[in-house]
């Protein structure tokens, strides 16, 4: 069997490498799926937190695979990528519980809404990373409105901060339930159902609330990925530590989605911190240029992320300490 075609190199990296990655991706999801959710059942905080310490160290194993193949410099970068995507998806979580609790999605179901949001996830990053990537090849210039889009961001929610969504008048929503049939209540597990279509009396298949929040899960990782994807180009431009680093940061989003659900109140001053962060990113290139530096040391770009995020969750756990915990969903 010719195997030369495994050291191809796509996309910078060589064909092994990428099928490794997509290897361990496959078989996370099946292992979830098929091993630890055959069936529905309602995740508590101890499994969340021991699902998410194991999707975390797995993320921080490849990352030490990247440093050994690639280099001091590309684990470093993979580390500060995966350290901002996955302080970015708090933000994330937060409005997936609005979403939950809007729609009414029962706890033991929110677990498949998460999973086959992920898989949309994993397609949609690798869609708008590649683009990314394209743009960033084509039009170098193209990094410094990254910067400078990351850096007024980071403005904008120190600031201003940031209005929470009204589900009630999404016009996605309005769109889906005025165009197609939505049933008002939910069918179990199913995202559709076929019943009695009250104009025509004619079997007909529903959508049901279950399949609308799992749209609404998705439309938001499109949103939170405009801030994402332009701060990982900004730390490297190296397609496969930036998707690498992405997927692995959100593969865990939803096993720690529901300890996180339960406590979210107690990071609310991480936002702050969130957007120091992406100022701090957006004006590395910036900074760069001034003192004439062909790159930032990724090591103080590392060093300073982690430093103030630790920060962040230190001071909102410390000054929420008092506070009660909720938990998200019916």
């Amino acid at each position: 069997m010719d195997v030369a075609f495994l050291f191809v190199d796509w996309l910078g990296k060589p064909m092994w490498m990428w099928l490794a990655f997509l290897a361990i991706v496959l078989a996370l999801l099946v292992f979830d799926l098929g091993v630890l959710h055959r069936d529905n059942h309602e995740i508590e905080v101890r499994e969340s937190l021991a699902l998410s310490s194991l999707y975390i160290s797995l993320g921080l194993a490849f990352g030490a695979f990247v440093w050994w193949q690639l280099g001091a410099e590309s684990g470093m970068n993979y580390l500060t990528g995966f350290v901002v995507e996955k302080t970015l998806a708090l933000d994330n979580v937060f409005v997936i519980a609005l979403i939950f609790s809007f729609f009414a999605v029962p706890r033991k179901y929110q677990h498949r809404v998460l999973f086959w949001g992920i898989l949309g996830v994993i397609v949609l990053r690798a869609i708008m990373i590649g683009l990314g990537a394209t743009l960033v090849s084509q039009f170098s210039g193209v990094l410094y409105l990254f910067a400078i889009f990351l850096i007024l961001t980071g403005i904008k929610m120190l600031w201003v901060g940031e209005k929470e969504p009204e589900l009630g008048n999404n016009p996605v929503v309005n769109f889906l339930r005025r165009r197609f049939n939505v049933t008002d209540e939910h069918h179990g597990q199913a995202f559709f159902v076929k019943k009695p279509n009250a104009r025509n009396g004619r079997m007909t298949w529903f959508m049901t609330p279950l399949f609308l929040a799992l749209i609404m899960v998705e439309i938001a990782d499109i949103v939170f990925a405009v801030d994402s994807v332009p701060a990982i180009f900004t730390i490297t431009t190296d397609p496969f530590i930036v998707y690498t680093s992405n997927v692995f940061a959100i593969l865990g989003l939803r096993a720690l989605y529901f300890a996180l659900a339960a406590m979210i109140h107690r990071f609310h001053y991480l936002k702050p911190a969130l957007a120091i962060v992406l100022i701090f990113i957006g004006s590395k290139i910036f900074v760069a240029d001034v003192l004439d530096l062909e790159k930032f040391p990724a090591a103080i770009s590392l060093g300073v992320t982690f430093s103030i995020i630790v920060a962040g969750i230190v001071w909102s756990l410390a000054k929420t300490r008092d506070k009660p915990t909720t938990v998200s969903g019916p």
